[in-house]
């Protein structure tokens, strides 16, 4: 089910020992709108109908009112507790709860009832299960084939932690892009990533890619942690070695004083050249821009890889 968030309740115990961050203000170029349209009330009722969690809602992303408006929604499967504790994300974290064998019927009939043409799919990190919730995805892909079969659908996985074929079976399953997102700079994986991998999370996206050539993959880092502007393009071109054809960029935003401080804010001129240097390195498509989010906008930007792969 949707989780409303009970302020009277830690979100993230594992973090209430640390000190606050102050939240510090937000600049005019990403204050974003309240959602109020009747068709993000519908998208809600429907995410909430069919007793869906959605990362838009989990992670509190700012454009969830310009998405669910346009009845886009990033389901988020494997239940709404996470097994590890990023410093940047807002997603709760604890002891998941059993798999919900239901859960991939439900997001296929949501998928249809909301007519969706592209369909993101993510997922908590599910470090307790000897496949990392490999399996549901596979059977989310499988179901949404069945009940929509001319909607795209695209994956945001966890990196699976080396489990054994995990990987192949979410490929097996046929989605049209493959998303595991690096997140930040090597530098910084320690203190904002600490349960992952640099090098682990890059083999993860070209091993995708070399496991089915047709796949698009696609990897996403936030600007504002303290990185450097050398290492944010040094990230670009391991992403490029690595086979990465797809680059989203966008600010981080600290969710609670609890979470990782914002260090700086880009501008959008700044992002403007990002784009232009991930452009140089030839991905097929970049999205860089403030509010740039992982899932923002992906149903256009699938049709604009499809675009770039028949040029190439």
């Amino acid at each position: 089910m949707v989780t409303v968030f009970d302020s009277s309740r830690p979100r993230h115990p594992e973090k209430a020992h640390k000190p606050d961050n102050p939240v510090a203000r937000k600049p005019a170029w990403i204050r974003v709108r309240a959602p109020a349209s009747k068709v993000f009330a519908e998208t809600r009722d429907i995410v909430r109908k069919h007793q869906l969690v959605t990362v838009c809602e989990e992670a509190a992303c700012p454009n969830i009112g310009e998405c669910w408006a346009e009845k886009h929604a990033t389901f988020m499967i494997l239940g709404e507790i996470c097994t590890r504790a990023c410093a940047f994300c807002n997603v709760a974290t604890g002891k998941p709860g059993p798999l919900d064998t239901g859960e991939p019927a439900r997001v296929a009939d949501a998928v249809a009832r909301m007519g969706l043409k592209h369909a993101v799919i993510t997922s908590v990190d599910r470090d307790d299960l000897d496949d990392g919730g490999a399996g549901q995805f596979a059977a989310v892909i499988s179901a949404i084939r069945a009940a929509s079969p001319d909607t795209s659908i695209e994956v945001l996985t966890p990196d699976f932690r080396n489990k054994a074929g995990a990987l192949e079976r979410v490929l097996e399953a046929g989605p049209d892009v493959f998303n595991h997102n690096l997140e930040t700079v090597p530098r910084l994986y320690r203190a904002i990533r600490p349960g992952a991998r640099y090098d682990h999370s890059l083999k993860l996206l070209q091993r995708a890619k070399a496991l089915k050539p047709d796949v698009f993959t696609k990897s996403g880092i936030m600007v504002g942690l303290g990185e450097t502007w050398n290492e944010i393009l040094a990230v670009m071109d391991d992403m490029r070695r690595h086979d990465v054809e797809f680059i989203t960029i966008g600010q981080y935003l600290q969710p609670t004083p609890k979470h990782a401080a914002v260090e700086k804010f880009y501008t959008p001129d700044e992002f403007a050249k990002l784009a232009e240097e991930a452009k140089r390195r030839g991905f097929l498509v970049v999205a860089s821009s403030p509010l740039t989010r992982s899932s923002h906008n992906a149903g256009a930007d699938f049709e604009k890889l499809r675009l770039a792969r028949q040029r190439a």
